[in-house]
């Protein structure tokens, strides 16, 4: 993803984030999603009838709340002759602003991706899942590991592995019973291997053939040889999931965490996909870090050093970083000062006290976002920027461990 793509996916996942701590006191939000080729007329003709029906409302103040966001659609709406190209959110209502008093809000989103079909929903919260939805990679690769003792299928969704299906067969070791003969051991192993084969691929099959065609990029299949060359050749798999096999490859582990293991064994082969790019690019981090270079940075202060500076050559920002940078000055002496604090949903606000200096209290002057201020400095020094999710390992170590920030440098700076 592009660096412009990737700050335009934070700053849409950040306004859905607002949006959700949204709610009403009652059914009196509405979501209004309007795709391109449906027509405005249509609309509020629609609309109009609603705010008849909620005439009906028992609640005064439920009733009014309704009629008026309606009305404030119908206001919007006229002044748009047809909606844009990926088609237009609205949403509107009477949002609980706490001390038992509500305010009418409204916000207007133009989605990422084109909208599908036109849904007017009312209740005590904004619908925000068709939104959501658009911030997943929808690409999905399926995964089996597989011996003859376990089997293991699993999904790659995005940046989301997850376990579908696990199961162990009842393949005798190789050493037979006495009173067998060993050609008779030898059949009756070989036909325990081949049901076992086709229990794996009747999961795996009802896993994959699930996925919508579109979406799926194939499948990968891990584990020891000869197993998966023998399961492969089989063709057990159903003939459209059989045709999707991208490779094969050498794991050690045939249970959950197999998967993992084949995941990393595939990079090559997944590179196209965001998730591989951050774990190879946070991989490269470590690798700074841990060879003790001089060319890796972390935490705000020392990267944002190191950007001014100019020495950033790729700066690392965690995808779950929520926080402000502060401007707070006093206005009697002139006093002023930057403070970095976090960002949480529903909170009143940071006081920043009084003045070290006179006593006088101290004001905010200015606010901005912690990533926007960073991605700022990076801007003018031509910096790339990197989103990293907290979807894999390192990427959480990101947040948990360096702060949610991190650089690769172009030069030592001894910052």
């Amino acid at each position: 993803m592009a660096e412009s793509d990737a700050h335009k996916k934070y700053e849409f996942k950040r306004t859905l984030e607002a949006i959700r701590d949204k709610h009403g006191r009652g059914t009196e939000l509405i979501s209004l999603y309007i795709p391109h080729d449906k027509q405005i007329s249509d609309i509020t003709s629609q609309l109009r009838e609603e705010s008849g029906q909620a005439s009906n409302i028992k609640s005064r103040v439920t009733r009014q709340n309704v009629q008026s966001a309606i009305e404030s659609l119908l206001a919007r709406l006229r002044l748009i002759p047809k909606a844009p190209v990926n088609g237009v959110v609205f949403f509107c209502g009477a949002v609980d602003v706490g001390a038992n008093k509500s305010e009418l809000q409204t916000y207007i989103i133009e989605p990422p991706e084109a909208l599908v079909s036109y849904k007017y929903h009312c209740d005590s919260s904004f619908l925000l899942t068709p939104l959501e939805d658009m911030l997943h990679d929808k690409k999905t690769y399926g995964l089996l590991v597989l011996d003859r003792r376990e089997a293991t299928v699993g999904l790659l969704r995005g940046k989301h592995l997850d376990t579908m299906a696990h199961m162990t067969s009842n393949v005798p070791g190789k050493q037979r019973k006495g009173g067998q003969s060993a050609h008779r051991f030898q059949q009756l192993r070989l036909i325990a291997i081949n049901e076992f084969y086709n229990r794996i691929a009747e999961a795996a099959n009802g896993v994959f053939l699930a996925i919508d065609h579109k979406d799926f990029e194939g499948v990968l299949i891990g584990g020891p040889s000869p197993t998966k060359e023998e399961f492969e050749r089989g063709e057990h798999l159903h003939h459209e999931i059989q045709k999707k096999i991208l490779g094969l490859y050498d794991v050690a582990y045939t249970d959950e965490s197999g998967l993992s293991e084949l995941f990393d064994m595939a990079s090559e082969t997944l590179s196209g996909i965001d998730v591989v790019k951050e774990k190879k690019m946070m991989e490269r981090f470590m690798k700074e870090l841990v060879n003790d270079s001089g060319l890796a940075s972390y935490g705000e202060n020392q990267v944002r050093q190191n950007l001014k500076m100019g020495a950033v050559d790729i700066l690392l920002l965690s995808e779950e970083l929520r926080k402000l940078r502060l401007t707070i000055k006093c206005g009697s002496c002139g006093f002023e000062e930057n403070k970095t604090v976090v960002k949480r949903p529903g909170d009143e606000g940071y006081e920043p006290g009084k003045c070290k200096s006179c006593g006088s209290n101290l004001n905010i002057v200015e606010s901005v976002d912690l990533v926007d201020e960073l991605s700022s400095l990076a801007d003018e020094t031509s910096t790339k920027i990197e989103f990293i999710s907290n979807d894999f390992e390192e990427g959480e170590q990101l947040l948990t461990a360096f702060g949610g920030i991190a650089a690769m440098l172009r030069y030592r700076t001894g910052i």
